[in-house]
């Protein structure tokens, strides 16, 4: 009895959090006057693809994916190549200043980023970054919590390992390249597609460092479909699906490696 209403309570709640973004599909099917008609209409009279039609060919979506895929591509292996060496000198490494490191990275994770924005706004102008790649890539290299999650797994690590591979001459990117971070591919593959989808949805940033058409991300990109007499509902829900589109493909894909990602992010903080 207890399983049964478990299973009902978690497909009530499935079928809650899936109705909006069912709504917002079949949406772009339907012409404008469907969509603004009063009532609920669960599925399209007429079938359409006007919407889609209309956001391809008259839109700079194609340049918009272009500059989201360069900028969270760069983002993604900037911040996971930088997180595993900083996570293996924290571990592994005595050098001066470390436990300094160390404090400045936990203290860096208990600071919103959003609450930097106007330093990085700042900083971006005085390196003549505005409307750039770089511009919407430097201030995203910002990741205490893959360092930490990196840290947290090197010191799980025997020390046998790296003693004896020490013995056989091995220097510290050998250590690092071939014996602790094979160790923890899986880690690294979680880490990877987070930070990916992370950079991918951002938005606040973005549109704050990118003022120009054609260096706009897609997140941004979306805000600039306009109808000439006001609020276009099937065009602007057509771009956000396609915007989003890449994102899901990538969740699905990946989906045990996202949710370990999300769990050892939960873990860390909690």
């Amino acid at each position: 009895m207890l399983g049964l209403i478990a299973t009902t309570a978690t497909v009530l709640a499935a079928v809650i959090c899936a109705f909006p973004l069912y709504w917002g599909l079949i949406t772009t099917f339907k012409p404008e006057d469907q969509i603004v008609r009063p009532g609920v209409q669960l599925w399209p009279e007429h079938f359409t693809f006007q919407n889609y039609i209309h956001v391809l060919t008259t839109t700079k979506i194609g340049v918009w994916y272009v500059n989201s895929l360069v900028t969270s591509a760069a983002v993604t292996v900037i911040v996971v190549g930088i997180s595993a060496g900083a996570g293996y000198a924290i571990s592994q490494l005595n050098f001066p200043g470390r436990r300094i490191f160390w404090g400045l990275i936990l203290a860096s994770f208990m600071v919103p980023i959003p609450a930097l924005i106007v330093t990085h706004f700042v900083l971006m102008s005085q390196f003549h970054w505005i409307n750039t790649w770089a511009g919407v890539i430097a201030p995203q290299l910002i990741a205490p919590i893959t360092v930490i999650i990196y840290k947290q797994f090197f010191d799980s690590v025997p020390k046998d390992f790296r003693e004896a591979a020490a013995i056989d001459g091995a220097n510290e990117f050998q250590l690092l390249f071939r014996i602790y971070l094979p160790m923890n591919w899986g880690i690294t593959a979680a880490l990877a597609i987070i930070t990916f989808i992370a950079a991918w949805n951002l938005f606040l940033w973005p549109f704050v460092a990118v003022t120009t058409d054609d260096m706009m991300n897609i997140t941004v990109g979306i805000t600039q479909v306009h109808d000439a007499f006001g609020v276009s509902y099937g065009r602007d829900l057509a771009v956000a699906m396609l915007a989003a589109l890449p994102v899901a493909i990538v969740y699905l894909v990946f989906q045990r490696q996202v949710t370990q990602a999300i769990m050892l992010s939960a873990g860390i903080k909690g």
